[in-house]
């Protein structure tokens, strides 16, 4: 692969915990993940991202780290953490690892030390404040899991900071020994052969020094949220701009490797594609970035459309990473269900959708086997977030059930132990070995899509450009130089008839979920879209320079729905 094979690809997130158990005790390992690996190259991929596996008290399933150079027990060593890159490398796939590198564990000894003296060396690792008189946090900041974002700590008599649990505290990113003790962990992977970093809650990595109050958020609903961090515009915790010039110190960093990559979750509900954008563009920060605009419920013509050309318009020389699913949110199939006729139709349009919007795409384990949100009851919820918030959110457990490999029942080939999630019988009707006979499948199409996407070049590495169409359809073109897709998508449950001028002589890929026939007067088609169908139409080359023969005028052909 070129240094630049990130543009456009495939990667496909491995949560360790839920991929593959392979001594019994129910939480999925690195072993369990090398002997399942082929499913992930044999789907199409181009990539892995490993969830995190390094040593933690997995208050945060992980997500809490107290040593970045090791790998937990539960997982593995970290010879078996090499034999996956090894093993991987050989069938084609980049290894991308997640470094949560914003907050450690309260068990790391930086923070140990940290908290036991304002005269250590790690005295200003993380975050401290003095209290105020009246011994309150110094401002109003909220953690992202509820409550107050400032622990008290009786050994320092001051507070400190945590944007996620009490257990998570913030490092101090304004210490410059901070920040060269994160780059040396990214060396530390690097030089084990990583081919790149999926960089959890990249904007938190600066607070504003002042500490100043966040402001309130204004709704217009009037309405307390479930979660009262959403009633304040994050103005202060994160999001500062000394953000930008650290994302420089890991790009010099990754500059110094062959083909190595760095995508960047932003964690912000208000501008969130704008942070992508900034984030992206000059080609010398983060190569990619993700936000949650299309993880939430919005389902649009208009949505889809607007969260893109935000991109594209703030970042045309940066790149983007898409995904409709992940470790944080509800399954997309669930999600989005009120949209669709069947999951198994959502399935099947949703990665035809993702497969051709311009951008590198994630997809999350299960989702090929279009797997729903699992239901998960109090007594089986092992999520903080998901545990205090019952039952108005019920956390992310549902997304992070085990995978069903076999056929059967439960739990369906992933441990001989008790799984630490259950596997319910949705998910056990969707198993890999029932999916892969039946050429019907949601597996077999994701497979048929990803082959076809990296079929056209237009798809992988093409400039997109919208067309104007009401809802409930999107369409848009993808072109390069030598080549060019026309793409429409029919967002809603019920069948609907599209004239599309000029284009009887487009191929229609076999893949779309739609059917054509000829107007009344010459030179048009009617495009039948099936509930949640869509269509891609290869366009003409004419030309000795290849040129492509577009319908109509700069990319937009006259387009029209009427009721079928």
């Amino acid at each position: 692969m070129t240094s630049d094979w990130w543009r456009g690809c495939v990667i496909y997130q491995i949560y360790p915990r839920s991929f593959q158990d392979s001594n019994g005790d129910g939480v999925g390992d690195l072993p369990g993940i090398l002997a399942r690996i082929e499913h992930v190259a044999d789907l199409g991929a181009d990539a892995i991202w490993l969830s995190p596996f390094f040593t933690s008290p997995m208050a945060d399933m992980g997500y809490d780290v107290s040593n970045y150079k090791d790998v937990d027990p539960l997982f593995g060593t970290l010879n078996d953490f090499d034999r996956i890159v090894e093993h991987a490398h050989k069938l084609g796939l980049k290894v991308i690892i997640d470094q949560v590198i914003s907050h450690t564990s309260d068990q790391h000894h930086w923070f140990s030390q940290s908290k036991s003296s304002t005269d250590t060396p790690y005295s200003d690792w993380y975050v401290w404040a003095d209290p105020q008189a009246d011994g309150t946090p110094p401002n109003n900041w909220l953690s992202v899991f509820g409550g107050s974002a400032w622990e008290w700590s009786s050994s320092r008599r001051q507070y400190y900071l945590h944007n996620f649990l009490t257990s998570q505290p913030d490092l101090n990113f304004h210490n410059p020994d901070v920040q060269n003790a994160m780059l040396d962990v990214l060396r530390f992977w690097l030089d084990r052969g990583v081919d790149g970093f999926r960089l959890d809650t990249v904007n938190f990595y600066f607070h504003d020094q002042q500490l100043r109050s966040n402001p309130a958020l204004n709704d217009k609903n009037n309405e307390p949220a479930i979660n009262p961090y959403e009633m304040q515009v994050q103005k202060y915790s994160k999001n500062q701009p000394q953000n930008i010039e650290f994302l420089k110190r890991i790009r010099n960093l990754l500059n110094e490797f062959d083909a190595i990559t760095s995508v960047g979750e932003v964690g912000e509900s208000l501008d969130a594609v704008k942070i992508m954008s900034d984030y992206t563009k000059d080609n010398d920060k983060l190569h990619m970035a993700y936000s949650f605009d299309l993880l939430g419920p919005q389902f649009s013509a208009a949505h889809f459309r607007s969260k893109i050309e935000q991109f594209e318009q703030g970042a045309p020389d940066g790149w983007p990473c898409w995904s409709f699913s992940n470790h944080d949110v509800p399954r997309h199939v669930t999600r989005w269900a009120e949209h669709a006729t069947s999951q198994k139709a959502l399935a099947r349009q949703t990665i035809a959708l993702l497969a051709t919007l311009k951008g590198s795409i994630c997809l999350y384990q299960g989702e090929e086997l279009g797997l729903p949100e699992t239901d998960i009851s109090f007594d089986e919820l092992t999520d903080p977030p998901g545990i205090r918030f019952w039952p108005e959110y019920k956390g992310r457990d549902g997304c992070r059930t085990p995978m069903p490999w076999e056929a059967g029942n439960a739990p369906n080939g992933f441990t001989t132990g008790t799984p630490w999630l259950p596997i319910k019988p949705p998910h056990t009707l969707l198993s890999v070995q029932s999916q892969l006979d039946d050429d019907t499948s949601t597996l077999l199409f994701y497979k048929s899509i990803l082959a076809f996407r990296k079929s056209r070049p237009a798809l992988v590495s093409g400039d997109i450009q919208f067309i104007d169409t009401p809802e409930p359809v999107l369409a848009f073109t993808r072109t390069t130089d030598e080549s060019a897709q026309l793409c429409i998508f029919n967002l809603s449950s019920t069948r609907i008839k599209v004239v599309v001028d000029d284009i009887k002589t487009l191929n229609l890929s076999p893949l779309s979920q739609a059917a054509s026939s000829t107007c009344a007067h010459s030179g048009c088609e009617k495009l039948h879209l099936e509930a949640n169908g869509f269509a891609v139409f290869d366009l003409p080359q004419t030309g000795s320079s290849n040129s492509i023969k577009l319908p109509n005028v700069e990319f937009k052909p006259k387009t029209q729905l009427q009721p079928a």
